[in-house]
């Protein structure tokens, strides 16, 4: 064991993860102007994920294997435990960073004397398909600080694309050590969020970096993409042991409140489609007399069912909608501005 401590540990908790893993790591070891170690978690991979990191040529990337598949939070804790530099980054192992990212975010941090900062993120849905910033940098720039109402505000579920949740912060380990800071792994959804709702309840100073620097590729199939009853109802229940746990303001006291009702209205919809799916309509109607706010979103899923498909007629020329029925019938191409399906806090894409 070596008394150096690094300038950044990244963590990367892997499952299955042969296809992209060399990618994330060697965008963390690309990093300029800082020092760093890269801490591969694996998760009882299948595949080769587990011999790619530990057979890495670089000495400064390390491989924990975890004794049981546990999920997305329990391996990354087992990253913060092995963690040892001054700084903390989380990077999915499908994700990748641009090589300046580090040095920029650590002198932000250092300048604005914040325990967090976080940045700007390149959406990346396909090879061929051009990089595009989750947020206007102009945007961000108008938020020099996260502050807990403005991420507990920006974190609801069904109304927007994106939110503040989707940013992967980095954090001075001092910080989470003295706080005790830890992913909550009952959650396989949204636990990124309860992390860092926790570390500003904890008086931590987040700083935020307008320009991108994280590259975030979206698969079909990932865990943020997909959001099931039982993940909203884990949801409430961290919500209430993070709302139990700390002190709130005023304004963010009223922002919990509205998330409160954001989650179990969401709760309501999923509920809902699975009495239509079951045809036991008298259980849909007394869901929807109950929340009538539930039954707004019962176009999304077909919106973006249709986005699918013409994602899949594209290079045909042709394009395809659901007919009467949800029969599919031939149409004119589908516009691409359709709405589109909030997907909530983000979690893993594992």
């Amino acid at each position: 064991m070596t008394d150096f401590i690094p300038d950044v540990s990244f963590v990367i908790a892997a499952y299955n993860a042969e296809d992209t893993l060399e990618r994330a790591i060697d965008s963390a070891l690309a990093q300029g102007a800082v020092s760093m170690e890269v801490i591969v978690v694996d998760d009882c991979s299948s595949d080769n994920t587990p011999i790619i990191a530990g057979n890495h040529p670089d000495p400064r990337v390390r491989l924990v294997a975890m004794p049981r598949n546990s999920g997305p939070a329990a391996a990354r804790n087992a990253g913060l435990d092995a963690a040892r530099g001054r700084w903390v980054a989380i990077l999915d192992s499908d994700d990748a960073l641009r090589p300046d990212r580090m040095a920029r975010l650590i002198a932000r941090a250092e300048k604005a004397e914040a325990q967090i900062v976080v940045d700007n993120l390149d959406i990346i849905r396909g090879q061929d398909e051009a990089a595009s910033a989750m947020f206007p940098e102009a945007v961000l720039a108008r938020v020099p600080v996260l502050t807990l109402t403005k991420f507990i505000a920006s974190n609801m579920i069904f109304r927007a694309e994106h939110n503040f949740g989707y940013m992967k912060p980095v954090f001075e380990r001092a910080f989470l050590e003295k706080h005790h800071l830890r992913f909550d792994e009952a959650l396989r959804i949204g636990e990124d969020y309860i992390f860092l709702a926790s570390a500003l309840a904890k008086g931590g100073v987040c700083a935020v970096e307008p320009m991108v620097g994280y590259l975030y590729y979206i698969r079909e199939g990932s865990i943020s993409r997909v959001l099931k009853r039982q993940d909203v109802e884990a949801m409430i229940t961290a919500d209430r042991k993070f709302f139990a746990g700390h002190h709130f303001g005023a304004a963010a006291l009223a922002a919990q409140r509205r998330r409160t009702r954001n989650l179990k209205e969401t709760l309501s919809f999923l509920m809902l489609v699975e009495s239509i799916k079951d045809r036991s309509l008298p259980n849909a109607l007394k869901i929807a007399c109950r929340d009538p706010l539930a039954v707004r979103h019962l176009s999304m899923p077909i919106a973006a069912r249709l986005r699918r498909l013409a994602a899949v007629f594209r290079d045909s020329g042709e394009a395809t909608v659901l007919g009467d029925g949800g029969q599919v019938a031939a149409a004119s191409p589908i516009s691409p501005s359709l709405p589109s399906l909030g997907a909530g806090p983000h979690s893993n894409k594992g």
